[in-house]
């Protein structure tokens, strides 16, 4: 059995008299891309925050890369790295001041290498010693990327990536998630936006008024509904019809 990255076994959390999470349970596989999609206030950047020592649950039990998230917390956080939904950059240093800072903070012995080797992965060479308040929205949010990667984080959890990227910066962002997984790296996924799911993960879980409600691969998902019956064509249903298939079910209920 492929080892896991995390493990979420009746996650609660309250804000004084709200029940937002209701007991969530789901496992990522080390080396995967799992995609959590939510309407807002479904919950999501709770959970986010729990896997990554921010918050503490009510109850339930976390274990993120072996650790439990409430016992471990330092341990959790070295071995993670969280990109939120804006870049997260001094806009007054350069790409490579910026990268080098993060090496030093991660105590790394040649943030200098570290930082070129990134620079140039992430295409951003050409780049490295203009300010970043000069960069792009793609040329940010990729500079953003290779910071959470600085130290070589097994676990990498992304809160809305590509959120006011143009189409052309979200296409390059997905590309990078997907050499990411394909690195070894596991990657954590929240979106809005349901074709992102569609096009990166392995597996994508719903989270509807405090629980997960479906969880499993597109293709799994897609089989929650009826055959589409067309007269000449079968139509596949994409995942935005899955989602508001499911997320209607059970507000009907």
């Amino acid at each position: 059995m492929q080892d896991l990255a995390i493990q979420v076994r009746g996650l609660q959390k309250s804000y004084k008299q709200l029940h937002v999470l209701k007991g969530v349970d789901f496992e990522v596989k080390q080396g995967s891309i799992f995609a959590l999609l939510g309407s807002n206030g479904a919950g999501k950047t709770t959970i986010v925050k729990i896997l990554t020592t921010l918050l503490k649950q009510d109850s339930g039990t976390v274990a993120v890369n072996g650790f439990d998230v409430a016992l471990k917390p330092e341990h959790v956080r070295q071995s993670i790295s969280l990109t939120g939904q804006f870049a997260a950059v001094d806009e007054i240093l350069t790409g490579r001041e910026n990268l080098i800072m993060m090496g030093k903070l991660r105590h790394l012995k040649n943030p200098g290498q570290v930082a070129d080797d990134l620079l140039h992965r992430f295409g951003l060479a050409d780049a490295a010693s203009r300010r970043v308040s000069t960069y792009s929205g793609g040329m940010r949010r990729r500079l953003d990327l290779a910071m959470s990667l600085v130290g070589k984080p097994q676990l990498i959890f992304l809160d809305e990536p590509t959120t006011g990227l143009d189409p052309e910066a979200r296409i390059e962002v997905w590309k990078i998630v997907k050499e990411l997984a394909d690195g070894g790296t596991t990657v954590f996924l929240t979106t809005q936006y349901l074709d992102e799911a569609e096009q990166l993960a392995d597996r994508i879980a719903i989270l509807h008024e405090g629980r997960i409600i479906a969880n499993g691969t597109l293709a799994e998902l897609k089989k929650l509904l009826p055959p589409v019956k067309v007269e000449y064509v079968e139509k596949q249903p994409t995942l935005e019809e899955i989602f508001l298939a499911i997320v209607g079910k059970k507000e009907e209920k």
